[in-house]
């Protein structure tokens, strides 16, 4: 059986939450507070990405992954925005990028798809 290919909205919409709605869920919130890296590779791996790949984050102000974690949910939702914004968010609030991202995901209860294994 091979994967599906991504499911991707063409509409331009906005996100379902802003960018600093995560405490209206206490218990996302609670975990980005105090565990944002856990939170942030458990999003990453439900959204059928490395489980790890949010760690490289770590290295630097400037945070590429969680950058193009929120690009990518932009374009696969067609939200929309620009590179300049996700960058901006990314870079002075990455835990609020994450709840975002993971309310985004859960709104538009959209299956994930692991696109980087192929089953023969």
């Amino acid at each position: 059986m091979w994967p599906q290919a991504p499911i991707m909205s063409y509409d331009e919409a906005d996100w379902a939450s802003g960018i600093c709605d995560c405490w209206h869920n206490t218990k996302q919130c609670c975990c980005l507070f105090w565990c944002c890296p856990c939170f942030a590779c458990n999003t990453s791996k439900q959204f059928g990405q490395c489980l790890c790949l949010p760690l490289l984050d770590v290295f630097g102000c400037f945070r590429p992954i969680t950058m193009s974690m929120r690009t990518s949910a932009r374009h696969r939702y067609g939200i929309k925005g620009s590179l300049c914004r996700d960058c901006l968010c990314s870079t002075l609030c990455p835990s609020c990028v994450w709840g975002q991202i993971s309310t985004e995901m859960k709104s538009r209860r959209i299956p994930t798809v692991l696109s980087d294994i192929i089953q023969r």
